[in-house]
């Protein structure tokens, strides 16, 4: 009567109630199974640490996380049984705490969220540990051992992170077996056994391991993602040589060319190259990322690794521009005017400036990582939408060169969301040429000592062209081809005098010169017949690892093109480097299947001819299969998406008529069969086929008895008895030569039918 008259007191009675009639909780006794799932945990934890490790600054306190994680399962291994309200009263404290952390972190370091998220999940996998009691609260475990795994994955820019998963797959199947037979209560807490034979199971291992490894090869290498990531590194240091923003390249002495160079031109001063007149080169630093270049040096680099790029598209590293010829070199004459770029107060985005309008473009995002010390320069894809730059400010020069007020250190990552102007030859075609003052007061310098000189050299060029050139674009396409074929690059010609000129020497005297003197070639020839031109140095794409994703460039890699304004679609490139790509740079290397091919020329240079021959003739007439199949599809698709869904309709209409006449056509086989037989034989066998369709079929070790004596003790089946007693009638007819009653067993047969309905 109490409980009627006070709501909240029925009510707790009825909680009880449930709570009581709930079945007891099951601990998991199984030492082998907690071992390792703990040892997957322990493989998260530590692949997330190495992976993160010259990525990203990760606390060296979530090594600690292994130890205490593990001290926590043996705790709830000896406590499974209790209930532990301390316990769990202090790991949701705990738990509180971790996100206080968490938030306070997230505030604090604005960017990509992907590490301190997963650190999280690792805290809270060390306060979770403490409170395992439960095969189900084991599988929280595997499945916080699997996110880490799979975060590790995508952070990770070597193969270093290969071997533990090899590891967690090698761990992970022995625990899946030791959860399944968990769950059949087939588990003995003292044996430490997977209860499965050793040779089994590394069968099994083996043929996961063989299809995960031939899915992973002819897996398409994609060199980019959708998804926008964001750094992952904390604020840059700021050093005394850049903090005035001066660009800085320990690769140039510092005044220039006084006293830094001797009688065989080479510089004196600690391997600096002088900024003007002959040298030699630096090894360590490419000289095109400096406020001035000097293009009269000699030498080569030696090759480091100096970033890892994660981008959708290959494409040209851009770091610096140059307006300003000079005669044997470049400089940014306005490199001094800075602008600041705004930042988003929560988080590290900067919005950098466009001077000119771009027109059609696509969207393409890059990731950054420095593998190595570089220059307060910021390495991006042409033109710069959005940039996720760990650090306080940042500046654009006007040839948009972005400058941070420190170096770049080793490890530091930035992401990059860029507007690619996209090349459509036709548009560019009909672009006006109405440049605009700005344009031509920069992009049109010619030194008027060779302007005339220069100007009818590619006048003349241009009057060989078989097709008219009405349009820049077509000038600037057909001069960089000129250049192509007609000069080769030389590495081995003399020094320029003082005076002398790098253009006229290229063109009338050596008829080629280095690498890099193409573009500037290219660049003067433009602007002498009054198209809009500039130097622009960067990197190439670099080498595509198709195993990470990710292209790693050196320092190799670096040299200079030519960037060609056309009004209102922004700035082009034309790459005049013979042997090299005439357009924006892609990299050959970086094939979808690129892996696979690799397997291919493997595979080729060990089989003989013959079979190499057959297997290629097999892949020809796949390919042209595949082919036929998109003609369809194309035929189809250009009368619209409807046609393409009836065309869809259709063939799968069709799939299940075979399918329909392919088991008519089987049904048919076994009903002739079955009219050969002995009426008695054939009840038998259509009683076996409709117990095998209920799910009750018989191994073929079995004896008819035998058969009917495992149903009858099975809970799941009701007609045991029937089963027996139709079994009875035939092993009797068939082997004891007695008289059954076939009208009896045809009833059996139906009632069997109608209970499996």
């Amino acid at each position: 009567m109490s409980s009627l008259n006070n709501p909240v007191s029925g009510l707790t009675v009825r909680w009880r109630q449930r709570l009581s009639a709930l079945p007891p909780s099951v601990p998991e006794d199984s030492i082998a199974l907690r071992g390792l799932v703990q040892c997957l945990v322990t493989i998260g934890i530590c692949s997330l640490i190495v992976a993160a490790s010259g990525v990203t600054d990760t606390s060296t306190w979530n090594l600690l996380a292994v130890p205490l994680s593990i001290a926590g399962a043996y705790w709830s291994w000896r406590s499974r049984r209790r209930r532990n309200i301390a316990a769990k009263f202090l790991i949701a404290l705990g738990m509180l705490v971790a996100l206080a952390f968490f938030l306070g972190r997230m505030l604090r370091v604005p960017g990509d969220t992907r590490i301190v998220l997963a650190e999280l999940l690792i805290h809270l996998q060390v306060l979770h540990s403490f409170d395992l009691p439960r095969r189900k609260d084991l599988g929280y475990s595997m499945m916080i051992g699997l996110i880490l795994v799979a975060v590790a994955a995508t952070i990770s820019q070597t193969l270093l992170f290969g071997p533990f998963l090899l590891v967690f797959f090698l761990v992970a199947l022995p625990v899946l077996v030791l959860d399944y037979r968990s769950r059949l209560g087939l588990l003995d807490w003292r044996r430490l056994s997977v209860g499965m034979p050793l040779r089994q199971l590394g069968g099994i291992m083996a043929i996961v391991l063989a299809l995960g490894l031939m899915f992973f090869v002819a897996m398409p290498r994609v060199p980019g993602y959708q998804l926008q990531t964001f750094p992952v590194s904390g604020s840059i240091d700021v050093t005394g040589e850049a903090s005035s923003r001066q660009i800085f390249n320990p690769g140039y002495v510092s005044r220039g060319n006084d006293s830094s160079a001797d009688n065989d031109g080479d510089s004196s001063n600690s391997g600096g190259s002088p900024e003007t007149g002959p040298g030699r080169i630096n090894p360590d630093f490419y000289y095109g990322f400096n406020r001035k270049i000097n293009q009269n040096l000699k030498g080569d680099l030696e090759p480091k690794v100096i970033m890892r790029v994660r981008s959708q598209r290959a494409g040209f590293w851009r770091v610096m521009g140059f307006d300003q010829y000079t005669g044997q070199g470049w400089e940014s004459s306005r490199s001094a005017e800075l602008v600041d770029l705004g930042r988003s107060p929560l988080s590290y985005r900067f919005l950098p400036i466009t001077p000119q309008p771009i027109g059609p473009a696509e969207e393409v995002v890059q990731t950054y990582t420095m593998v190595q010390d570089f220059q307060n320069l910021v390495p991006v894809l042409y033109s710069p939408e959005s940039v996720y730059f760990p650090a306080d400010d940042l500046a654009m020069d006007p040839e948009g060169a972005l400058r941070p007020s420190g170096l770049l250190p080793e490890g530091l990552t930035y992401t990059v969301v860029s507007r690619v102007p996209r090349r459509d030859p036709e548009r560019l075609k009909q672009g006006s040429s109405d440049y605009g003052d700005g344009i031509r007061k920069y992009y049109l310098q010619v030194p008027g000592e060779i302007r005339d000189r220069i100007r009818t050299e590619t006048e003349r060029w241009l009057a060989t062209s078989e097709d008219p050139l009405a349009t820049p674009y077509d000038k600037a396409t057909f001069l960089a081809q000129v250049l192509r074929e007609n000069y080769t690059v030389q590495t081995d010609l003399p020094y320029f005098e003082e005076g002398d000129d790098l253009v006229s020497a290229f063109l009338f005297d050596y008829r080629g010169g280095s690498r890099d003197q193409f573009a500037t070639v290219l660049t003067i020839m433009l602007r002498s017949i009054d198209i809009p031109a500039r130097l622009a140095t960067g990197f190439g794409p670099g080498q595509f690892n198709p195993f990470t994703g990710f292209y790693i460039v050196r320092n190799t890699d670096a040299y200079a093109q030519t960037e060609v304004y056309f009004p209102g679609q922004g700035w082009f490139y034309f790459n005049p480097i013979p042997n090299s790509l005439l357009f924006s740079p892609e990299d050959n290397s970086a094939n979808p299947f690129s892996v696979l091919r690799q397997l291919w020329r493997i595979l080729v240079g060990a089989l003989p001819a013959p079979v190499v021959q057959l297997m290629q003739k097999g892949f020809q007439l796949l390919v042209m299969a595949i082919a036929m199949g998109l003609r369809l599809i194309s035929r189809f698709s250009g009368q619209g998406w409807l046609s393409v869904l009836w065309a869809a309709v259709g063939l799968t209409g069709v799939g299940f008529c075979g399918w329909l006449s392919w088991q008519g056509w089987r049904q048919w086989r076994r009903w002739l069969s079955l009219n050969q037989l002995a009426p008695v034989e054939r009840i038998y066998q259509q009683m076996l086929g409709v117990l095998a369709r209920q799910g009750f079929g018989k191994r073929p070790s079995q004896t008819p008895l035998e058969y009917a004596a495992s149903l009858q003790r099975r809970s799941d089946f009701r007609q045991g008895p029937l089963v027996r007693q139709m079994v009875d009638g035939y092993v009797g007819w068939r082997y004891g030569e007695k008289a059954v009653d076939v009208d009896g067993l045809r009833a059996g047969l139906q009632a069997l039918k109608r209970s499996g309905r």
